[in-house]
């Protein structure tokens, strides 16, 4: 008799846990890689205030991550750190934009590992001797290589530098090879700069570069979790995120 009480418990539990599931909504978020620590913050408080959602990050350059959307990969939310990419999804009507209009800015920077912060001051000092190797995102895919290439290019500098370029599958790549000293320098997303302890921030580029650097977030069209995927992007647009998003170094607009 014991046994049976025991096995018809289990098998509440069991079928409890099941329902439960079932009613848990997950959310798949492709986002850029410069977005990845600030997001997964985010995301966490946004799973305690809501028990019924569960947050996937997927972190890759913003060119990869529109391919996957247009492929038909499982994403329901598209965090862009390009606008024009965005709004070219827009356009196609393959992502929704219930906020239109720019999420946060960041800021284009020039960085060395901390220990050789002598070395470099500004971006014309890449074109020293001593500089061998500078990183970047590979521009046609990754929005900071592309903003990386236009500030060599408005310094000159661009086709100077051709021998020095190690090009990268996103941002946070750079950062890496800068940190492991694999490189002796590269261009990335401040936020990035700020994230890491290794690195030091020899230049920054000019304020018009720098408001061109916009991130923007929608709901994927194919997704099948609509309502849940668009009170998600409702949150990173409200004060609880723009106060995340300040302290991992992002620009909120109106702040």
């Amino acid at each position: 008799m014991k046994k049976l009480v025991i096995c018809l418990c289990l098998i509440i539990l069991l079928a409890g846990c099941s329902h439960a599931n079932e009613k848990n909504t997950v959310l798949t978020v492709g986002a850029a890689a410069s977005m990845k620590d600030v997001l997964e913050a985010i995301g966490k408080q946004y799973e305690k205030e809501h028990h019924d959602v569960t947050l996937r990050f997927t972190f890759a350059s913003t060119g990869t991550l529109q391919k996957q959307i247009e492929q038909g990969a499982p994403i329901d939310i598209f965090v862009s750190a390009d606008a024009r990419t965005f709004e070219q999804l827009q356009q196609n009507k393959t992502v929704i934009a219930e906020h239109d209009r720019p999420l946060v800015y960041n800021e284009l920077v020039l960085i060395v590992p901390k220990d050789r912060s002598s070395l470099v001051h500004s971006l014309s000092d890449l074109t020293n001797q001593s500089i061998r190797s500078v990183a970047i995102g590979i521009p046609e895919t990754v929005p900071a290589g592309a903003y990386a290439r236009q500030w060599l290019q408005s310094a000159g500098l661009w086709e100077k530098l051709k021998t020095k370029y190690i090009f990268t599958k996103d941002v946070r790549q750079v950062l890496t090879y800068v940190e492991s000293q694999n490189v002796d320098g590269g261009i990335v997303y401040r936020t990035d700069a700020l994230a890491s302890k290794h690195v030091h921030i020899a230049a920054v580029a000019p304020p018009p570069l720098n408001k061109q650097i916009v991130y923007k977030a929608g709901v994927v069209v194919q997704s099948k979790q609509q309502k849940a995927a668009k009170q998600w992007v409702a949150y990173l647009y409200s004060k609880q995120a723009a106060s995340f998003f300040q302290k991992y170094g992002f620009i909120v607009p109106g702040k």
